[in-house]
């Protein structure tokens, strides 16, 4: 085995990923490591859906306007390096190889200093920071891997912070969605701008307090910015969006689905906020890097010659789901529908099947590949109680194949349940890491 092999052969078996409430050994890490995440200034975003895609967005905006943009999304499709970016581009395996080896003797320290030991995504969190600063980049753009108060990555500066939609979804966060948004609205931060989608008024009234103590300016969907009209085109949609300081036209999104142009509307407030909400972008600087925005594993359509089309959505919980059903029965033709469904343990199972089956004409259910796996009987027994029919797959590649056995080319193919679902299902695909 070679070291770099080695290396992230240790590194996962940090796993499995597991919330511990503080930000002790993160701290040490990045302490020992002359605090890289204050480096550069910092954009984070949470909320329960889309927080990946909104952060490839103001991304691929800040590189558009010329800003060097680093991103850190979670978790990753096929390739632990998906997570870590700049201007778009994967960090290499040689980059990420050195950067592992660089912390080592660090990782060692704070290990030996803490309890409990750093965790593969704390080790992540702190490998962006430094691979960040290397660069350099002009902004860090970070996703809130769980939560905002005590995850890794609210040691950033953290000068916007961006808030998506709040909705139940991890038990650990709360049980109603006003202690889930005190736990998001962590990551507000002094002076900060803070930019919102439109909230429950309990989640409104949440955010709205944090943003006040910390002096905060908030920015809200739906009174501040919007999508002011929307079309269906050819592999996307055609928007308008009014942003905080001005109206941007004929914006093409190459992603599909009326949540990403939320989405969009979100992102672009963020990046104004970024620039001090001073007018003057250039709306078709503006274009360019909403054309560019790529998200795989949301709504992404994989065509394949005469065999049905296969959707991928990692859609895992039941408001997520909701946005799939709701995606595929407005925007897309099909006749039927196949769906591959595979779930984990610690979601909301009936909740999700629920929300899919008004689209499913059949289901095959499989695990994803996954130690937190939901048992197949779990989402049978489901099924069994709503009189659906289904079949079973040892795996997420048998399940594709079987699904496609059923499809005809005016058909279509759904995985979902999962991002774990959609990664295996790239695989079985042949689809390179994106």
């Amino acid at each position: 085995m070679s070291d770099d092999d080695r290396l992230i052969r240790e590194l996962f078996a940090r796993q499995p990923n597991r919330m511990l409430p503080d930000l002790d050994r993160i701290r040490t890490l990045t302490e020992l490591l002359g605090r890289p995440d204050q480096a550069f200034p910092s954009v984070q975003v949470t909320g329960t859906n889309g927080k990946t895609t909104v952060t490839h967005m103001i991304a691929s905006l800040c590189s558009a306007l010329g800003i060097a943009a680093g991103s850190y999304t979670s978790p990753h499709l096929q390739d632990v390096r998906e997570r870590i970016r700049v201007a778009g581009e994967l960090i290499t395996a040689e980059e990420m190889a050195e950067g592992l080896a660089y912390l080592g003797p660090f990782v060692d320290e704070t290990d030996a200093r803490h309890p409990e030991p750093l965790t593969f995504f704390e080790i992540l969190t702190a490998l962006s920071f430094v691979h960040f600063g290397d660069k350099p980049v002009d902004v860090g753009v970070y996703e809130v891997g769980m939560g905002g108060v005590w995850d890794a990555t609210n040691l950033v500066r953290g000068e916007v912070a961006v808030i998506n939609r709040v909705s139940l979804d991890h038990p650990e966060l709360g049980s109603t969605v006003e202690a889930v948004a005190r736990e998001k609205a962590g990551i507000i931060k002094d002076d900060a701008a803070v930019v919102s989608a439109a909230q429950d008024d309990g989640v409104a009234r949440v955010i709205e307090e944090a943003a006040a103590a910390h002096g905060a300016r908030l920015v809200v969907a739906g009174r501040d910015f919007d999508i002011a009209e929307r079309g269906l085109a050819v592999g996307g949609q055609y928007l308008t969006l009014r942003g905080v300081t001005g109206e941007v036209t004929d914006v093409y999104l190459p992603l599909h689905g009326e949540h990403q142009a939320h989405n969009a509307a979100l992102a672009l407030a963020a990046v104004e906020g970024f620039l001090g909400f001073e007018g003057g972008l250039d709306p078709e600087v503006i274009r360019e890097g909403f054309a560019a925005v790529r998200s795989p594993g949301r709504v992404e359509v994989i065509r394949r010659g005469s065999l049905a089309p296969v959707v991928l959505d990692g859609a895992h919980n039941p408001a997520g789901a909701a946005v799939l059903a709701t995606t595929l029965q407005r925007e897309f033709g099909h006749r039927h529908r196949v769906f591959v469904l595979g779930v984990l343990g610690d979601k909301d199972v009936e909740g999700i099947v629920g929300a899919l089956l008004p689209l499913a004409d059949h289901i095959v259910v499989t695990q994803p590949p996954s130690s937190r796996a939901a048992p197949v009987d779990r989402i049978t027994k489901a099924l069994e109680r709503a009189g659906r029919s289904f079949e079973t797959a040892e795996d997420v590649a048998t399940a594709i194949d079987l699904a496609s056995g059923l499809a005809a080319e005016e058909d279509a193919v759904v995985v979902t349940g999962s991002l774990y679902m959609v990664g295996a299902a790239r695989d079985a695909l042949g689809l390179p890491p994106a």
